[in-house]
């Protein structure tokens, strides 16, 4: 659907009041309000953006990136009134500012302020009139409102409030809470959040899955829902980029959740499990994917953890991931979040694409983890052709074992693979040691490819090592990367 110039501006003043009360070590609230303005002008809709948070910085509004010439007449006038207050303030201040005037020529028209008479409080409300259609907008809104929930901010709630004048005493309210799902701490770490929102965002996907194709199911959708977060299989990266790079204190998250149906229910995802749709943060705020991001995403080596990329579809900055080898029964889901270390006013910044190394090497990270957290999974083709070959050769080291003379060469053997010598009948012997040949092949599978270090003893534990991406595109001269503890 294409987004008219109203709506791209009340994202960009909703994510404001966001970061405003992201920013706050108070409780904070968020509210949207959609009215029609009278019964008498039908088709006029006020729409009001509030928030409790830090107060605003009016050079935001003033310098808003929004020309007048995409300022559409026939829906909007251009003119937006603001209210702000810091808690240090006495007063609430009122301005008028009309954005379709030039930027240079642009001036925020001071009106009378409202004494705080000794209270302490801060907030911003921003007011506008529109003839938008109030569905056009709640449907956006609701759509951007779902996507904000993945960041899971512990101490913002989340109002929508539709008032329309066609229909006297209707009144339609929505309080979405940030954290309602799966409480967590304010000193949750930025990546902790992340993972625990997009798992909520991913379970809010499947159900939704579920009730579409409600008549595949022999079983309520209900209880098949309530086992899909056991099923779910999650994995995290975060790389930094130094302080003397020309993008300081930049930070890429990166979730990859991997969700594993049963085989009775995988026939009716089919359509929709071999493509991931790939959610894009900058700065605590939806956004479309930037091309170095993108190209990230393309030049993965991804045959090395047995996934094979149809192509990479941009729809107007939202990507979607066609893989050609996927099972029917598994679904992959993925977020990028970049963002600044330090807080700014998020209309002040200028926009930052990641370079496309530090990309890589957040997916990458995230890739490992998964593949570190879950044995036998993300295997490349090379690893799953060499398993392959596993029961056949512990069924000939089993026979070795279980035919030979020597009883202190059998002990020694049944000692090695933590056996009693009453354990020795054939298939049990065989299992064990086809078991550790899997292991091994899986644990040298999860070590980078140019790893000089001797693969592990097929009878011995050895602790594995964090995971090196020191590939030919990695230039440490150009760039410095840093995983994070998360």
């Amino acid at each position: 659907m294409e987004v008219s110039s109203v709506q791209n501006l009340c994202i960009h003043l909703i994510s404001a009041a966001f970061q405003r009360c992201r920013v706050s070590e108070d409780l904070c609230r968020l509210s949207v309000v959609l009215k029609c303005c009278s019964a008498h002008d039908p088709l006029t809709v006020g729409i009001t953006i509030s928030d409790t948070g830090i107060g605003s910085c009016l050079e935001e509004f003033q310098h808003l990136n929004f020309s007048r010439e995409f300022v559409d007449a026939k829906k909007w006038d251009g003119l937006i009134s603001v209210r702000t207050t810091n808690k240090c303030d006495d007063e609430i201040h009122h301005y008028h500012l009309n954005l379709k005037e030039s930027i240079s020529n642009r001036r925020l028209i001071p009106l009378p302020s409202n004494p705080k008479n000794g209270a302490k409080f801060s907030g911003t409300e921003v007011h506008l009139s529109s003839s938008e259609s109030i569905d056009v907008l709640l449907a956006e809104f609701n759509c951007f409102f779902l996507k904000m929930l993945v960041l899971k901010t512990p101490n913002v709630a989340i109002e929508l409030v539709v008032e329309r004048g066609d229909v006297p005493g209707s009144k339609h309210e929505n309080v979405l809470l940030a954290n309602e799902c799966n409480p967590l701490s304010f000193s949750t770490s930025n990546i902790d959040r992340l993972k625990s929102g997009f798992e909520d965002y991913v379970l809010r996907s499947g159900n939704s899955l579920l009730r579409k194709y409600e008549s595949c199911f022999p079983t309520s959708p209900n209880s098949i829902s309530l086992s899909l977060r056991e099923q779910l299989k999650v994995g995290s990266g975060v790389a930094c980029c130094s302080e003397s790079h020309k993008s300081p204190s930049l930070l890429m998250e990166v979730v990859i959740i991997i969700s594993e149906l049963s085989e009775t229910i995988s026939p009716c995802f089919r359509a929709c499990s071999a493509k991931t749709e790939v959610l894009y943060f900058e700065d605590f705020s939806p956004c479309s994917i930037y091309q170095s991001s993108l190209s990230a995403l393309t030049t993965i080596d991804w045959k090395s953890y047995g996934l094979v990329l149809r192509r990479a579809v941009d729809q107007g900055g939202n990507v979607m991931l066609e893989w050609e080898n996927l099972p029917p029964h598994i679904h992959i889901y993925m977020v990028l979040h970049c963002y600044h270390k330090q807080f700014k006013w998020p209309l002040l910044r200028q926009k930052t694409q990641p370079d496309r190394k530090l990309v890589k090497r957040a997916i990458k990270l995230a890739l490992e983890d998964l593949k570190e957290k879950n044995a036998g999974m993300l295997l490349s083709a090379h690893t799953l052709k060499i398993r392959s070959y596993a029961p056949d050769l512990a069924r000939t080291i089993a026979g070795l074992i279980l035919t030979s003379n020597d009883s202190e060469f059998q002990q020694e053997c049944y000692s090695l693979l933590g056996l009693q010598s009453q354990d020795n009948e054939g298939e049990f012997v065989q299992d064990c040691i086809k078991e550790k040949i899997i292991s091994v092949i899986e644990t040298n599978d999860r070590k980078p490819q140019r790893s000089k270090e001797i693969a592990p003893c097929l009878f011995e534990d050895h602790c594995l090592q964090e995971p090196n991406f020191d590939d030919e595109e990695y230039d440490e001269g150009e760039h410095i990367f840093s995983s994070l503890d998360y």
